[in-house]
């Protein structure tokens, strides 16, 4: 019992460690991002340039302030644009602002966007990125599953063919893997959607949406075939021939040629004495590549039309709009402290040997 105690506090030192240290991590991360977005404070002269534009606009166009003398006019719209000002809390300083925005986003309080809106017309940032977190999370979890079976398998069986066409095949195609996934994407839409029209070119479902819940998922498999397509020939070789490799050390261990004297079944010697020993190493590997596929989220998406969050972080971008472009920041530094966080943990379960803290057994 004493045993089990003192390994449950060295787990949950061990476990608020790693949270903190991520946690440090996605301050200075989303603090740089608030910075950067707006240009140091530069964005607010910019937005304090479009109030004023946007109220003497407005005064401008309205017959009813017509009959006003040029003072009042002027008088009415400063006081607009003191509203306005107050309201975007551009009289503070900077500073000031910078790290209550870093406060509000972190507790993903958000506020609202500037320009943009969800489908269901709502301004709450949150609203709008929680609309678009789902396609993203499908899109790229149903590609990164895909290639991380498919190489585990294909891996397991060129370790026992050393040397065949088969494993020359990967070895030589494993350098396509430098090229991203919007790289491919872009030939598979030229070949696909329009040489060979057997995909849609981009979208998430057609449009107007099937009502019928079958048709509609024969529509969204249809418009994720060549995303998915393009994530998968863009990582899969490099993954088939580093686990390959892997194998192939493990495969040689005296362990190994000692089951195989025993005469142990060739599939238990596989899932048991090499498989299992090389399963840190490729989660490893596999969640490192899922960080780098997450970065490239915003092009891929953007090829393919796809209405997740690399879009949004696009369009966001292009309507200068701080608040999404903040959000989305937030969501992407919270997927990868998510994973990191994640590998920690599967290191100790995959491999007994790995003992939390340098605690001993």
């Amino acid at each position: 019992m004493s045993g089990l105690l003192r390994d449950l506090r060295r787990l949950a030192f061990f476990t608020v460690k790693r949270l903190f240290a991520l946690l440090v991590t996605v301050l200075v991360g989303v603090y740089l991002t608030i910075v950067i977005a707006n240009m140091g404070g530069q964005v607010d002269e910019l937005r304090l340039v479009q109030i004023q534009s946007e109220v003497a606009e407005l005064v401008r166009a309205d017959p009813a302030f017509q009959d006003l003398t040029a003072e009042e006019r002027n008088r009415f719209m400063q006081q607009q644009i003191d509203l306005q000002v107050e309201r975007l809390r551009l009289d503070e300083p900077f500073i000031v602002r910078s790290v209550d925005y870093l406060r509000q986003a972190m507790r993903l309080d958000l506020g609202r966007a500037e320009e943009m809106h969800s489908d269901a017309g709502s301004r709450q940032v949150y609203n709008i990125i929680v609309e678009r977190l789902p396609a993203t999370l499908l899109l790229f979890g149903t590609a990164n599953l895909l290639v991380f079976f498919v190489s585990i398998a294909a891996a397991l069986a060129l370790s026992r063919r050393y040397g065949s066409a088969a494993d020359q095949t990967v070895i030589a195609l494993a350098p396509s893997s430098a090229a991203p996934a919007w790289f491919y994407g872009i030939f598979l839409i030229l070949l696909f959607a329009f040489v060979v029209p057997l995909f849609p070119a981009g979208g998430m479902v057609a449009a107007p949406p099937p009502e019928d819940r079958w048709a509609y998922a024969a529509s969204l498999l249809r418009h994720m075939a060549l995303p998915v397509a393009a994530m998968f020939i863009s990582s899969i070789f490099i993954s088939i021939y580093s686990w390959r490799t892997f194998f192939l050390i493990h495969s040689s261990e005296d362990y190994v040629e000692m089951a195989r004297a025993k005469g142990l079944p060739d599939r238990l010697i596989r899932r048991r004495y090499i498989l299992r020993p090389t399963l840190s190493p490729i989660v490893t590997s596999f969640l490192l590549m899922l960080i780098g596929l997450w970065s490239g989220a915003i092009i891929l998406e953007q090829v393919f039309n796809w209405p997740g969050l690399g879009t949004l972080l696009f369009q966001a971008i292009g309507y200068r709009d701080t608040p999404v472009i903040i959000g989305s920041v937030v969501i992407f530094a919270y997927l990868l402290a998510a994973t990191v966080f994640l590998l920690d943990f599967l290191y100790a379960v995959l491999d007994p040997r790995v003992r939390i803290e340098g605690g001993s057994s």
